[in-house]
Formats: C-alpha cells, sequence, structure tokens
C-alpha cells in the first residue's frame, strides 16, 4: 500500500469513526429523550439499575441502528475526509503530480466494501443471535415480564396460543394448540383437534413442551379426551418473544427466512419473507451504490466548491435512501395488480447503480 492510500485510508477510517459515533449517539439520544419516562416505570428499582437497563437496551439496539444507518454513515466519512483534503488543497497536489483522482477514491471504495461486509455479519449473525432480546421494549425488564401468546404457528401447521407466557420460567400458562392439517390445495388448512394443558414448559434437549395435565380433543367432539404428556414442536421461548412483534421478520437470518418460506403460508406473508431475502442482497449493494454516487461530487479542486458538492452529494444520497425506503414499503403490497417483493428489491440498483457508473466516468482528473 502506498503512502497516498494509506493518507486517504486513514482520513476515511477516521471520519468513519465520528459519523458512527455521531448518527449513532443522535439516534440514542432522541429515543433516549422520547422514552426517559419508559425506563422509570418501575418504582422498585434503584438509580443504577435504571442505568444498567438503559445502557443494556441501547447497547443491543445499536446492532439496528447500524444496519439502519451503514449507507449513510460511510457517505459522511468520505465527505469528511475529502473535504479535508480539499480543504488543504492536497488534491490539487495529488493531480499535478500526475495521479488521477479516480486512484484517489480506490481505498474509500475498497474499506466501503469491508463494511459492507460488516453490515452483512450484523445483519446474519448477531441480529438473529440477540433478535429475542431486540425485541423488549423500554418498560421491559431483561429476563422478566409475561405476555399472551396467540396463533402462533410452528412447522407442522399447529397454532400455539396461551393466556400468559412467563418469560422467566419459559412457562405457557393454560395453553391451546390447535392441531392442523394440510388440504391439496396450497394454503388450506383442516383442523383436526386441540391440546389443552393448564401449564407447559419447554425442554431444549428433547425439543417439546412438556405438559401438565395436557389432553388431546379430537374434531370429532363425541371422542373421550385422550392424555398428552408433551408436544414436539420447532417454536420455542425464543421464538415465542420474536414473533410478539410485527417486525420480527427483520430480525431474522437468511437461512430463517428461507425455513420459514418453505412453510406454505398466505401469499403477503410470503411476499414479506421474499421481500426481505432479497433486501438482504441488495442492502450492502445499495450502501455501495450511494457511496459511488456521492463520491465524484465530492471530489472537487476548488474549495469554494466544496459546499455545494456536499449538498448535491447529499440530496442523491437522501434520493437513493428514500427510494429503498418506499421500495421497502411497497415490496408486499399489491401494485399493478400484482405482488412483487423481487422487483422493489432490486428497482433503487436498477436506478442508481447506471447514476454512479456515469459520474464516476465523467470525472475530471
Amino acid at each position: 500500500m502506498k503512502i497516498l492510500d494509506k493518507y486517504v485510508a486513514k482520513n476515511f477510517l477516521v471520519g468513519y469513526a465520528i459519523a458512527f459515533c455521531v448518527l449513532i449517539g443522535l439516534r440514542i439520544i432522541i429515543d433516549l429523550f422520547v422514552n426517559i419516562d419508559e425506563f422509570t416505570e418501575h418504582a422498585d428499582l434503584s438509580a443504577l439499575d435504571v442505568l444498567q437497563n438503559i445502557f443494556v437496551f441501547y447497547g443491543l439496539n445499536s446492532t439496528l441502528y447500524f444496519r439502519d444507518f451503514a449507507g449513510m454513515i460511510t457517505v459522511v466519512a468520505a465527505a469528511f475526509s475529502l473535504g479535508k483534503m480539499v480543504r488543504m488543497n492536497e488534491l490539487v497536489a495529488v493531480m499535478a503530480s500526475g495521479v488521477s483522482l479516480k486512484r484517489v477514491i480506490g481505498p474509500i471504495l475498497g474499506l466501503a466494501v469491508l463494511f459492507a461486509g460488516l453490515l452483512v455479519i450484523d445483519q446474519e449473525v448477531l441480529i438473529p443471535v440477540l433478535s429475542d432480546r431486540l425485541t423488549r421494549s423500554q418498560d421491559d425488564i431483561p429476563g422478566e415480564g409475561s405476555y399472551g401468546v396467540w396463533f402462533i404457528a410452528d412447522a407442522k401447521g399447529s397454532l400455539i396460543c396461551s393466556l400468559r407466557f412467563d418469560v422467566k420460567t419459559s412457562t405457557l400458562h393454560q395453553p391451546t394448540i390447535i392441531t392442523r392439517k394440510e388440504t391439496e390445495q396450497p394454503g388450506i388448512w383442516r383442523v383436526t383437534g386441540r391440546i389443552s394443558a393448564d401449564t407447559a414448559v419447554y425442554d431444549a434437549q428433547a425439543g417439546q413442551w412438556n405438559l401438565t395435565q395436557g389432553r388431546f380433543i379430537g374434531r370429532d367432539s363425541q371422542q373421550s379426551p385422550q392424555p398428552v404428556a408433551s408436544y414436539e414442536s420447532d417454536i420455542t421461548p425464543k421464538d415465542i418473544l420474536l414473533r410478539r412483534t410485527s417486525r420480527y421478520k427483520s430480525l431474522l437470518g437468511s437461512w430463517q427466512l428461507a425455513a420459514l418460506a418453505e412453510q406454505r403460508t398466505k401469499i403477503k406473508d410470503l411476499a414479506q419473507l421474499y421481500s426481505q431475502k432479497h433486501f438482504r442482497l441488495t442492502d450492502p449493494i445499495i450502501n455501495l451504490v450511494m457511496l459511488m454516487v456521492s463520491l465524484p461530487i465530492l471530489v472537487v479542486r476548488d474549495p469554494r466548491s466544496m459546499k455545494s458538492a456536499i449538498m448535491i452529494s447529499f440530496a442523491l444520497t437522501a434520493g437513493c435512501f428514500v427510494t429503498t425506503f418506499v421500495c421497502k414499503m411497497l415490496a408486499a403490497e399489491v401494485v399493478f395488480d400484482r405482488v412483487m417483493p423481487e422487483l422493489w428489491a432490486w428497482l433503487p440498483v436498477f436506478v442508481f447503480l447506471p447514476i454512479a457508473f456515469i459520474e464516476i466516468d465523467a470525472m475530471k482528473t
């Protein structure tokens, strides 16, 4: 690596660290300002416990904030590093030495690819592992609480319900499991009976729920209830916590989305799964495209043009960001009488990637 590459890379890394702290910190401060009263709802908690709860909550949710702001952080870091070089007239010196400005932005693009890899690791490894802890709200105490469970479908098509799920003991109180069997028509299920019990405790080693006073009542009400000691299911206590929120699909890894897609479900649910799978591929690409769109504009020789260049760069980046956001909203909706999650996931790439190549090709170096 040449001295110029090291210098540009160092400036970009410093800018990335600053942009990360500013954007993620601003996101945390705004949320804390709005929800500070939620953390103090429990009067029995000491000030130290409240501070620890705040630290743990935002420490875990920083993985989500990084996923959402990764592309913007990269663009801000590039603007910071190149702005410094323009202000010090260093790009003019680089051009005078015969080095192309396209060569200057090479280290930035290389580091951006590495940070895109960090985004993939964050989305595919960290977030799925922490998914159950990322669903809790500000007023929840980690490892405690109880929630109602309503019609969670497992891999066999059964629907699990419970009046109360105790997080600390991983116990379903008065659970009801509606057993179903898929008919010849895809997506159409036939109820075969229901399982009722006083409690159900999950056994991780056996992969089943151990039932207390469990009994199975078949579809034919004339049959007497049959005792049931356990129920095997792929639904774990972690899955119950995860599926409490409507955005749980965004917290799953690609392999988990693929497993869910194999279960025959509603068209809209399938569209959401497929859109999540495709956006997992396009999100890192879109982040790189946003950087490629902004870099040629930021590379200017006159310091007086830097302010307008930054404004134009951020406008194009914001346009790409907003377009991606709108596409994510429309991915699972019926548009033009069709549901097209694949098209909406790749549309921002098709629109802004040619713009990036045109801008790079038109750079005056």
